[in-house]
């Protein structure tokens, strides 16, 4: 059951920690689908590309991501939390000072490519491996915490980003995130890792060092034992679907907006339901999780997606827009939270950082065909309505999916038992 002194406590007693996952997650928000989709058309513009054209630089740079994210992620299970942190930050900040600076295809391929790994990849997955390595018996509510960061960012950075691009353009608006960054969120980040070890039961970040991986009862798969898990290719499907969709959504909602006649801002105001909603339901799935384990819910994640593709593609009038967004935040919240912990519960956390960097660059990529896909079927001609019941038919084989190959490996494990 949902308990906020529960939340209150856990935060109380690791505040440095959950800032620290709180922080990142929130700052991924510039190398996010939901930021750079505001930016995209005044790229496209300024630029002189085709729909077909950006979503392919966007398609590139994101597949490039995908390809050395298993490496590059795999490198948290060897260095400490500190050395692997900082590093990536700086990479973080060089990659918007890129982009601000693009004039070229080129330029904007190299951009992108940094942006979606330092940002949308390495600053989610530090986090997000972070609290699964430290928490075990609260992991569900620590990654839930550490998710409000990138809730937070959903709900005003786009706003804020149709401002900015108005009043100083596009480029401006990404050297204020450089900006933003540096002077802001380095330090921050490195006074919060300074400050975690003072935070009650604090123990010595890193993966040869980590309590919970001695502790937990999970088997320590490494990454090639997973690699020969059936299991894993069976999820793939469904665990893809919010990565492939989600980020489809985001990167062409002006163009959904355009098509159902509503206005650029109204759909980005929109954002702040999707993302008190996003939240509400993390916070409310953590300490189910927590008792009855993600896989209970990993089957129905998708199902609040499907209906809000549904609405989309049905029904125009401005409403939709708010309960569409509200449906998705829903699905948002659980599928972040579900599988973010399920790598855990399936294969230990004594290679988290390997095994949870294999499944990310696959979402990594699923969210590089999504825009490219939409976009190149716009330029054929197939209305967004269409695109969005195709979608929801792929959720809920999805889901089956899931729901399958669970309870295939809960039938495999009772046989060993036996």
């Amino acid at each position: 059951m949902f308990s906020l002194t529960s939340y209150l406590t856990l935060i109380k007693r690791h505040t440095h920690i959950l800032g620290f996952g709180f922080g990142l997650t929130l700052a991924s928000s510039f190398g996010q689908t939901y930021f750079i989709g505001v930016i995209g058309p005044a790229v496209r513009s300024s630029l002189s590309l085709s729909h077909t054209e950006w979503g392919t630089i966007y398609m590139g740079g994101t597949l490039l991501s995908a390809v050395l994210l298993p490496w590059t992620g795999s490198q948290i299970d060897r260095f400490s939390i500190n050395r692997y942190t900082l590093p990536a930050l700086l990479l973080f900040i060089l990659a918007c000072t890129i982009m601000a600076s693009a004039q070229s295809t080129l330029v904007l391929l190299a951009a992108v490519f940094l942006l979606r790994h330092s940002g949308q990849g390495l600053m989610n997955h530090i986090a997000i491996t972070t609290m699964a390595r430290r928490f075990h018996a609260e992991r569900g509510r620590a990654i839930a915490i550490a998710m409000l960061g990138m809730a937070l960012g959903e709900a005003i950075l786009p706003l804020i980003a149709v401002g900015a691009i108005a009043m100083f353009g596009w480029r401006t608006t990404y050297w204020g995130a450089a900006a933003a960054l540096a002077i802001v969120v380095l330090p921050a980040i490195a006074w919060l890792l300074q400050r975690s070890n003072t935070d009650a039961t604090a123990g010595t970040m890193g993966a040869r060092s980590d309590n919970t991986a001695k502790t937990s009862t999970a088997p320590a798969w490494t990454r090639k034992q997973v690699l020969r898990d059936r299991t894993f290719y069976l999820l793939l499907p469904g665990v893809m679907a919010p990565a492939i969709i989600i980020t489809a959504m985001f990167f062409h909602h002006l163009n959904l907006a355009d098509a159902k006649g509503w206005s650029h801002a109204w759909i980005t105001a929109n954002y702040l339901f999707y993302a008190i909603t996003t939240v509400a339901t993390a916070l409310l799935a953590g300490p189910l999780i927590d008792r009855l384990g993600a896989a209970r819910l990993a089957p129905i994640m998708l199902l609040p997606l499907v209906g809000a593709l549904l609405l989309a593609a049905l029904f125009s009038s401005p409403w939709v827009a708010t309960a569409y967004l509200v449906l998705a935040g829903a699905s948002s919240g659980l599928c972040q939270l579900s599988v973010s912990v399920l790598w855990a519960e399936l294969y230990g956390v004594t290679h988290i950082g390997a095994v949870r960097s294999l499944a990310f660059a696959f979402g990594v990529f699923a969210s590089a065909l999504g825009p490219v896909v939409v976009g190149a079927l716009m330029d054929l001609g197939f209305s967004i309505e269409l695109v969005y019941m195709l979608f929801a038919v792929y959720s809920v084989a999805g889901s089956a999916l899931i729901g399958f190959a669970l309870a295939r490996r809960r039938r495999l494990a009772y046989k060993q038992r036996a």
